[in-house]
């Protein structure tokens, strides 16, 4: 399973103009299910979104606090597409991601675990396999994954301290709210 998590102001969704779900802050869920995906890689999903931490602490801390930390709201958008694979050619191949009624099976029971785990009335959902249009307002996005890929181990050539690096990026304080 894999899901791009972007923290918002606010989001919404509509299809054909009719307002289908939105939320104010939190977090926008784009989750799709993969073909060799279980009700194990559900439930770890739904409890990485939900832990995430994607905004700063009241000292100004970042990466501190999740959206239960902040009593943010969620909002699931089903997004087959985050799975397709371009490795060849120009037209993507989305053999990897589950089909039909796998897929809508896992991704409703996705859902409903993240409302399981969180405040349900704060856990709002699109439309399965609809064309839904987006309105969103956000500063930070991120990739997460249930099966990562293996990152090789780092060599010590050419690494530095933190300490050492003075060019650390920091977000415009204007994003981190």
């Amino acid at each position: 399973m894999k899901a791009i998590l972007q923290r918002v102001a606010s989001a919404s969704v509509t299809i054909d103009t009719q307002l289908i779900s939105s939320i104010g802050k939190g977090v926008l869920v784009f989750a799709a299910v993969a073909a060799d995906d279980t009700l194990k890689e559900v439930e770890s999903m739904a409890a990485k979104v939900l832990k995430m931490k994607m905004w700063p602490d009241e000292a100004g801390g970042t990466w501190k606090r999740s959206v239960q930390d902040i009593k943010g709201e969620v909002l699931c958008v089903s997004q087959f597409t985050l799975l397709a694979s371009t490795k060849k050619g120009s037209k993507p191949d989305f053999h990897g991601a589950a089909g039909g009624e796998k897929a809508r099976e896992l991704y409703d029971q996705f859902v409903t675990k993240v409302q399981e785990l969180y405040e349900r009335e704060k856990v709002k959902n699109g439309v399965f396999q609809a064309m839904m249009q987006g309105i969103r307002h956000y500063a930070v996005t991120l990739e997460i994954q249930t099966n990562p890929a293996k990152v090789p181990e780092k060599s010590n050539v050419g690494t530095e301290t933190k300490a050492e690096n003075k060019s650390d990026y920091q977000l415009p304080p204007e994003l981190m709210e």
